[in-house]
């Protein structure tokens, strides 16, 4: 059994009055979801969220380290994922896709985002995080 794992973060701004996730496409598989990607070695968990978050999208963030989930599953035969994901605010709002892994990103509305994501564990995660992020605690 393989076991691999990435980290990556529900990313949020307030902008105009409203809470915004920012959402990605990927390219391989035409799913929506967070920015996440495979922890470097010598890495945090959190260091490895704000580099793929900021390779992916081109937004920098601040992590909240005090919000921390783990998505486990099976992405093939024989492989086991644990993905940790954080919170983080972002520091600059405009997203630069990385083209070969990501087809599309944008800020999506909070009460949207459900409608968007691809997997119930995302919206899963969605969920624990809206009364935090609501309070904007960090």
């Amino acid at each position: 059994m393989l076991f691999e794992k990435s980290c990556g973060a529900l990313v949020y701004r307030k902008f105009h009055g409203n809470i915004e996730l920012l959402l990605i496409k990927h390219a391989n598989g035409g799913h929506w979801s967070f920015p996440k990607g495979h922890v470097e070695e010598g890495e945090t968990e959190t260091e490895t969220a704000q580099r793929e978050i900021y390779e992916e999208t081109g937004v920098e963030v601040i992590i909240d380290p005090t919000f921390r989930e783990i998505v486990s599953y099976s992405p093939k035969r024989d492989t086991q994922k644990d993905v940790i994901y954080f919170l983080a605010r972002a520091k600059k709002f405009e997203i630069t896709p990385q083209e070969e892994e990501i087809s599309a990103a944008r800020w999506v509305e909070l009460s949207l985002v459900h409608s968007m994501l691809t997997y119930d564990n995302d919206k899963q995660l969605v969920n624990k995080a809206r009364p935090i992020i609501l309070r904007d605690s960090f």
